[in-house]
């Protein structure tokens, strides 16, 4: 018997908003790249993410080590667009800290009401 030798492409699609997914799942390309960057194995990978397959974690990874400026390239304008995101987000609604501190003074004003009441 003759082993046929084909071509897979890689388990990666392009969704409606331009972001890359891994084969058939909602897990991001990004994530796949950070968790193995930080060491992760396929198999953790597949454990930490369970709608993955296990095939495809081994092919993104296989596309991203013979691409690896392409898609460093594409990770990092990513980043930059979600940093722009972030800070245009803060100047409509305030920081994170400025948000929690609304919050805990929410709960400070809603504690005292509740201990107003039962005195």
């Amino acid at each position: 018997m003759t082993l046929s030798i084909e071509a897979d492409p890689a388990p990666l699609r392009t969704d409606e908003y331009g972001v890359i997914r891994v084969g058939n799942s909602q897990v991001l390309l990004d994530v796949v790249i950070r968790e193995f960057k930080n060491g992760a194995s396929p198999d953790g990978i597949v454990a930490g993410y369970p709608s993955l397959k296990l095939e495809d974690v081994y092919g993104v990874i296989a596309y991203y080590l013979r691409h690896q400026s392409e898609i460093d390239e594409y990770l990092s304008t990513r980043r930059e667009e979600a940093a722009k995101l972030r800070q245009e987000i803060e100047t409509k609604q305030g920081s994170q800290a400025e948000l929690r501190e609304k919050l805990m003074e929410r709960k400070r004003q809603m504690e005292q009401e509740h201990a107003a009441a039962h005195q």
